[in-house]
């Protein structure tokens, strides 16, 4: 008699991505989407350089990370960030018709590479739903504006920033789990 042993394949160990810059990425968006959901008056030139110079530094955190993690969807969602924040700071002159649309495509793209990040999470038995969550939110949220641009910059700063905070908590959250993840690791 011919004894069959089936073992199942360990998983592969998954470099994530949940590095310091993740955390100061968090909280620096944390910290612009509270200014931006209590001061919805904010200007939209105010607006672009703040969350320009934000997309800039979150960007440079994504290729850092990719770096790390060896993933092209961070790369290219850490060179939008930056192409965005810098078309934001250096572009003054950006016109209200304009600036949702170009919030319109971040949120779709990092909505994207998020719902693509929560897949290989998954399939590497990592933690996966707030992952998956802020991607459709992401993409839900980027849909919206492309529909209804002109909504004014009192609704687009209140849901940038409401946005931006569940982002930011997401991101310190992800760079606390994986960080304890690694402690008990290395133990």
């Amino acid at each position: 008699m011919v004894e069959v042993t089936i073992q199942k394949e360990k998983p592969k160990r998954y470099r994530c991505c949940a590095g310091f810059w993740h955390a100061v990425a968090g909280a620096l968006m944390v910290l612009i989407g509270l200014f931006l959901w209590f001061n919805p008056a904010v200007s939209l030139i105010a607006l672009a350089l703040y969350l320009g110079a934000a997309l800039i530094i979150v960007g440079a955190g994504y290729v850092s990370s990719s770096l790390e993690a060896d993933n092209g969807w961070w790369t290219f969602v850490g060179v939008l960030d930056i192409l965005i924040g810098l078309v934001l700071v250096f572009n003054m002159g950006i016109t209200a018709a304009t600036l949702p649309i170009i919030f319109a495509i971040w949120c779709l793209a990092v909505g994207a590479a998020q719902i693509v990040s929560a897949y290989k999470f998954g399939r590497a038995d990592l933690p996966w739903g707030w992952s998956m969550a802020l991607g459709v939110l992401g993409v839900v949220f980027g849909f919206v504006i492309v529909e209804y641009p002109l909504i004014g910059t009192i609704a687009i700063s209140t849901l940038m920033g409401l946005y931006m905070v569940v982002y930011g908590i997401f991101e310190i959250s992800e760079y606390l789990y994986f960080g304890k993840l690694e402690h008990l690791k290395s133990e």
